[in-house]
């Protein structure tokens, strides 16, 4: 479980089909102060265990699965990728609960430079990561925790708004249009949509609809 909060960035290299290296980390970085043989770890928003720590950064393995989901089978070498160590019992929660599981892919739109941000638009082609969008709900980008400022109705276009401090220190400051991007959708939105499916196809349930209006989440 993580945060969303980016700790670090690093260097990514693929050393054979599925072993993937990430280097260029300060010894006193947030990561490397802490780390342990089989850690979790975000890379880029994916979750993967380390397997092998070296003097500026470690080893972890990846899933021909994993690979085809996300963008780490893809990367291009100069950008950096996204890295969150996994959430301690009694941390800060200062984005939302981010599983390191992504849902799939997105593609950057426009990236327009405001007085106090950078706003950046997302395109969403997989319906499986769509239905989770919703206007000021929490997204997962690359591993870092953002809100939805805009979306169309069906979810396959998002825009974030993105201060400062965020993007100097995410690789969100080199994407271009068209670059992919790893997307998780909230969890909680997951949980809500499991629970509100028919009884027939989940098991009996209690929870429905008109019991969440009835609560307060209507």
């Amino acid at each position: 479980m993580f945060t969303g909060l980016i700790q670090a960035l690093g260097k990514l290299q693929t050393l054979d089909n599925d072993r993937l290296q990430i280097s260029g980390l300060d010894v006193s970085s947030p990561i490397m102060a802490d780390i342990s043989l089989g850690d979790s770890i975000a890379v880029d928003g994916v979750c993967l265990t380390v397997a092998t720590i070296l003097p500026k950064g470690f080893v972890v393995t990846a899933s021909p699965e994993t690979l085809e989901r996300s963008t780490l089978g893809h990367i291009p070498p100069e950008r950096p990728v996204n890295l969150e160590s996994s959430l301690r019992v009694g941390s800060k929660i200062g984005g939302h609960f981010v599983t390191g599981h992504v849902d799939g892919q997105g593609y950057v739109g426009e990236i327009i430079k405001t007085d106090s941000a950078w706003e950046i638009s997302f395109t969403v082609p997989r319906s499986q990561v769509a239905r989770y969008i919703v206007p000021k709900g929490s997204i997962g980008v690359n591993g870092i925790s953002l809100t939805v400022a805009d979306c169309s109705a069906s979810g396959d276009w998002f825009k974030v708004a993105v201060i400062p401090v965020t993007y100097d220190e995410t690789n969100l400051q080199y994407l271009q249009p068209n670059d992919a991007v790893n997307l998780e959708g909230d969890i909680l939105g997951k949980y809500v949509e499991r629970f509100t499916q028919p009884a027939s196809t989940v098991g009996q349930s209690d929870i429905s609809l008109d019991f969440l209006v009835e609560h307060g989440y209507g």
